[in-house]
């Protein structure tokens, strides 16, 4: 639990001095050791033996304290969050790993409100400005005055309304492209 939670600081203090990539680093060691802490007591979602099936002496120390518990649910959701955020910091951003992430905070705190902007930022730039302006319109309930929340909803918008107008047309002009018949 420990080196979870010094690993997660560590990711967090990367962060903070704008070493985006040491800091994915630290948050993914993390969640490693969650991970490896999950298994030795035998969450079912790590895919490993339950608990009753380790040694009984194990079972006994390794057991979690509510506080414990709730620890590393929190260090876990704070590390897929901030590797998010790391993520829309790099040259190349992967945008389907941001939206990965941020799901995985939505799915336990639906209302986290830069796991909503995040996710509907990761949406708009992977195409889907239907959810995009979902979550981003989600986050605006939550933060109304935050302006790269309705930055990006107008953009959203616009890019919807686009869209439409070209379907509109292509619909009109019946296909709209030119066909080419390649002939083998």
């Amino acid at each position: 639990v420990r080196r979870a939670l010094d690993f997660k600081c560590q990711g967090t203090q990367c962060y903070k001095e704008k070493k985006y990539r040491e800091a994915i680093g630290k948050y993914h060691r993390a969640l490693l050791e969650i991970k490896g802490l999950c298994r030795v007591l035998g969450d079912p979602d790590s895919g490993s033996k339950p608990l009753s099936a380790l040694p009984l002496s194990i079972a006994k120390s390794t057991t979690l304290t509510d506080e414990q518990k709730g620890a590393m649910e929190n260090a876990e959701l704070e590390c897929y969050n901030s590797l998010a955020g790391c993520l829309l910091q790099m040259e190349l951003v992967n945008y389907e790993r941001v939206k990965e992430y941020c799901l995985k905070v939505l799915h336990k705190e639906g209302k986290n409100f830069k796991a909503l902007y995040r996710s509907g930022v990761a949406y708009y730039h992977l195409g889907d400005f239907q959810k995009a302006l979902y979550y981003l319109k989600e986050s605006h309930k939550q933060e109304p005055s935050d302006t790269n929340v309705i930055r990006y909803i107008q953009l959203t918008e616009m890019k919807i309304r686009r869209n439409a107008q070209r379907d509109k047309k292509e619909a009109a002009g019946g296909g709209g492209g030119s066909v080419k018949h390649v002939l083998r």
